[in-house]
């Protein structure tokens, strides 16, 4: 091959990676959403409209904020508050709003051992759990399920740990298989739960109210902190993320007739 060829070759090439690479935006998301099948139904849609795939990596809310941290995404989309707060008061992250919500929910086996049917109460459920009568399954991987499980802990001042408390450092869908395997409990958010398929002898024993309540955000990664994120096809996502568009898309989504998540966007000012 001639120079001058390879020249033309390299150009055309380096031509297509650059327009590839805009063509796209990295969204580091939850596997909880990712589970709950709310992607495969609301990307197309976007994509189609704005010409721009969405490649989604889905992994707990720790990884996603610090795989956006260090450059390695446009936008995500997590569920822990406090967590987003800090992200983007340490210059990591910009325009962060609400996105949606569901709940949290404990799950367990239908003879339900340790009787958190009985309970009406998160402390009377947190005391029973503690008691080591069976085995609870933490995802253990920084989550933001994780965080809100570590939480409940703490607020109930039950803080014993012993063989009964198994740490699996996994992903939802793994987590409560493993229960499931077990016959143990687990706590998971209604959307990964209703999409479960491998349900068994397992249901929801305890749905709480307010203090179960989880709120998604999505923030886009600050083009000062990473010049080469692709700011202005992220923004178009969040736009439409969270315009009526794709709020109405959310709250369309269904498996068996049950509502997955709920929109709630508004701006979310960071103090």
């Amino acid at each position: 091959m001639s120079v001058l060829k390879w020249v033309v070759l390299t150009c055309v090439l380096v031509g297509y990676q650059v327009q590839a690479s805009e063509d796209f935006i990295l969204l580091q998301s939850t596997t909880s959403t990712q589970n709950s099948g709310l992607y495969e139904y609301l990307l197309p849609g976007f994509e189609k409209t704005h010409g721009i795939k969405v490649k989604v990596v889905a992994v707990g809310t720790g990884q996603a904020l610090y795989n956006g941290s260090r450059c390695n995404g446009d936008v995500v989309i997590v569920h822990s508050p406090e967590d987003e707060k800090i992200f983007v008061e340490s210059g990591y992250g910009i325009n962060p709003h609400d996105l949606m919500y569901n709940r949290f929910v404990f799950v367990g086996p239908r003879s339900d051992p340790v009787g958190l049917k009985e309970e009406h109460s998160l402390q009377g459920v947190i005391n029973k759990l503690g008691q080591g009568l069976a085995p609870f399954i933490s995802r253990g991987d920084d989550s933001g399920t994780h965080k809100k499980e570590l939480s409940l802990w703490r607020n109930e001042n039950v803080w014993s740990r012993g063989d009964w408390y198994l740490e699996v450092g996994s992903g939802m869908g793994a987590t409560l298989n493993i229960a499931i395997g077990l016959d143990g409990y687990t706590l998971t958010d209604l959307g990964t739960w209703l999409s479960f398929s491998n349900k068994s002898n397992h249901e929801i024993l305890y749905s709480g109210g307010a203090e179960l309540f989880n709120q998604y955000g999505i923030i886009l990664v600050d083009p000062e902190h990473c010049p080469n994120a692709n700011i202005e096809k992220a923004n178009q996502f969040l736009q439409w993320m969270i315009s009526p568009e794709g709020q109405q898309l959310i709250a369309r989504y269904k498996i068996n007739g049950q509502q997955l998540f709920f929109p709630n966007a508004k701006p979310k000012k960071i103090q």
